[in-house]
């Protein structure tokens, strides 16, 4: 993910099913992570862009 970064994505999502958790990479910020979220917004990039995790978990 960090290479995306390096390379100009502006948001990037790792998923790890078995682990239920979610790695959110931000250009110039720490690795968020979050357990079991519901649902992922991308926040300003696509303001009507959410995706439901509830199926994929």
């Amino acid at each position: 993910m960090q290479e995306y970064i390096e390379n100009g994505v502006r948001l990037g999502w790792l998923i790890n099913r078995p682990q239920r958790s979610v790695y959110i990479y931000r250009p110039g910020a720490a690795v968020e992570t979050l357990e079991s979220p519901e649902i992922l917004s991308s926040e300003s990039l696509l303001p009507e862009f959410t995706l439901d995790l509830s199926k994929i978990w």
